[in-house]
């Protein structure tokens, strides 16, 4: 037991001040803050001018100042303390900022996941053109917004400007023409040539995921037998939604893929 009167126990000041007892027992054994008493089974005991210099040691902290700096504050005469503490607000306002930046970018982030396409109805329309519905991807994340490559998608938009999906749409146009081209030339499935346009495919649309050979065949059934997807292909050219299939089986087969039995993976 300690003398009434005579000082406060580590565990009272922990409590009086809201810091650990670890702590304290750290701030003593840096030199920090050490308890002016000790009880006579050599217990640690603080004193009113103990106390007051904690709670300055505190306030410091607070303001995120490192026990070095505090060090010098306190216990060097010549230190700047208004420099030091101007120093420490320009930290804080940068790093206020930092954090400013942080939660416009979760906030893109969650926007993303829950819309896809962080573009208005107006942008949708003057970069996709006038035949995109902008309801497809509220109807995209219905359908495939617990999957892996639907959180792809969305980390990708999130990082994205109306400028990027331009240069995207763009991509895919002018891959779209060259399919086009290459059925009216004749190409063949399983040419060099066709295999380079589905390359080309896989490249271009890893822009949305990463597009594995068995993902692109599933990809390729679905151009053929969705109906809206094989408009859009037969509107470039009649019959251009099999012949994409069969390049993409062809190439598929070409790198030891059954296209019969491939699945989304």
């Amino acid at each position: 037991m300690k003398p009434s009167g005579s000082g406060l126990t580590v565990g009272e000041v922990s409590t009086r001040l809201g810091v650990t007892v670890r702590t304290l027992h750290h701030w003593d054994e840096i030199g920090l803050a050490r308890p002016s008493l000790r009880t006579a089974a050599g217990y640690r005991l603080y004193t009113a001018s103990d106390l007051e210099r904690l709670h300055r040691i505190v306030v410091y902290r607070e303001i995120g100042v490192g026990l070095d700096g505090i060090r010098a504050i306190l216990d060097d005469s010549t230190a700047d303390v208004s420099g030091a503490l101007r120093a420490q607000r320009t930290q804080v306002a940068e790093r206020i900022d930092r954090l400013r930046q942080l939660s416009a970018g979760l906030d893109r982030m969650i926007d993303a996941h829950e819309r896809g396409l962080l573009l208005t109805v107006e942008q949708q329309a003057e970069i996709l053109g006038p035949k995109w519905n902008p309801d497809w991807p509220a109807q995209a994340r219905q359908r495939y917004g617990d999957t892996k490559q639907w959180q792809q998608y969305a980390e990708r938009s999130a990082s994205r400007d109306p400028e990027e999906w331009q240069a995207i749409a763009d991509a895919m146009a002018d891959l779209e023409r060259a399919l086009g081209d290459a059925m009216d030339a004749g190409v063949i499935p399983g040419s060099p040539e066709s295999n380079r346009l589905v390359e080309r495919h896989r490249e271009v649309f890893a822009s949305y995921f990463p597009l594995t050979r068995q993902m692109q065949v599933c990809l390729g059934r679905m151009f053929e037998a969705d109906p809206a997807y094989a408009a859009h292909y037969n509107g470039i050219r009649p019959g251009l939604a099999t012949w994409f299939r069969q390049i993409i089986d062809a190439s598929a087969r070409a790198h030891s893929i059954n296209p019969d039995t491939a699945t989304w993976q």
